[in-house]
């Protein structure tokens, strides 16, 4: 509940060790012996996303991954089973927290199962169209003289609509601010791939536009190019791989890594 000692003074919700690939800053805990490392923390935030990459960045949780992600009795003895607590207990207490206090409703909340506000029904100002000319070996830009996106088909919550033919290939609709990842995700396309087949950047849509979920006939004839990423701050081998579809020995093998270890803003290749 952010009342321990350790959270009071570090923000470390959960009392995640300094290790040596740990770059932040660390107060002195006594824990398993005196005087521990202890990570510290800005905020509750930063706490909270680094223990999910922390579980996500160390191939012994690997095998949690697997369960659904509403199995929180499977999760809670998978964590002890790992090695994550010393406590015998840990898994007992775990569930018996989460049962007390009702806290699987914020993971039925992130799983979208859970009734939330619809705001379709109200109306944003009126935003201006942008008007792109598509390039013949870039992504196609919807604007008001291209092809139009049906506000119909669209899914509000999404910010795309399902997938369909365009001129013999899968295409879906999508709105400026949308996730690429999202709609790899939802196509069970690897996002390495997506962002071939449109020539484009990881992040956010720029612009309304239409995504190519199969390659177009310049991109299959283009040369293949090298597809990197910057290491940005808490981030782990394990989550960088998931994010692209690839496996966590080929980044190692494509950039001769000899550990799991990485340091931010190193540049990895994660597709070739």
């Amino acid at each position: 509940s952010g009342n321990s000692v350790l959270v009071k003074k570090s923000n470390n919700h959960f009392g995640i060790k300094c290790k040596s690939s740990w770059t932040g800053g660390g107060v002195s805990h006594d824990d398993d012996a005196q005087g521990e490392c202890f990570r510290q923390y800005t905020s509750a935030e930063d706490s909270y996303r680094d223990h999910s990459n922390f579980l996500r960045g160390n191939s012994r949780y690997g095998f949690l991954f697997k369960l659904n992600v509403r199995d929180y009795s499977g999760w809670a003895h998978g964590l002890k089973k790992a090695g994550y607590a010393t406590n015998p207990a840990y898994p007992q207490i775990l569930i018996r927290n989460i049962e007390k206090y009702n806290l699987q409703q914020y993971t039925l909340a992130g799983a979208d199962e859970v009734p939330q506000f619809n705001g379709g029904q109200y109306e944003d100002d009126p935003e201006e169209k942008v008007v792109a000319t598509p390039q013949a070996d870039g992504p196609v830009l919807m604007g008001a003289k291209d092809v139009a996106i049906n506000e119909k088909d669209v899914d509000s919550d999404a910010g795309f609509s399902p997938a369909y033919k365009k001129d013999g290939k899968k295409v879906v609709d999508a709105r400026k601010g949308t996730s690429l990842l999202k709609i790899a995700e939802a196509n069970n396309i690897r996002l390495v791939k997506l962002l071939e087949f449109n020539a484009l950047p990881d992040g956010l849509l720029q612009q309304d536009q239409l995504i190519y979920l199969e390659a177009k006939p310049q991109t299959q004839a283009a040369e293949k190019k090298q597809l990197t990423h910057t290491v940005q701050a808490k981030e782990g081998l394990y989550g960088i791989a998931k994010k692209y579809g690839v496996t966590m020995q080929d980044i190692k093998d494509w950039n001769q890594l000899t550990s799991d270890s990485l340091s931010i803003g190193q540049v990895l290749v994660v597709a070739k």
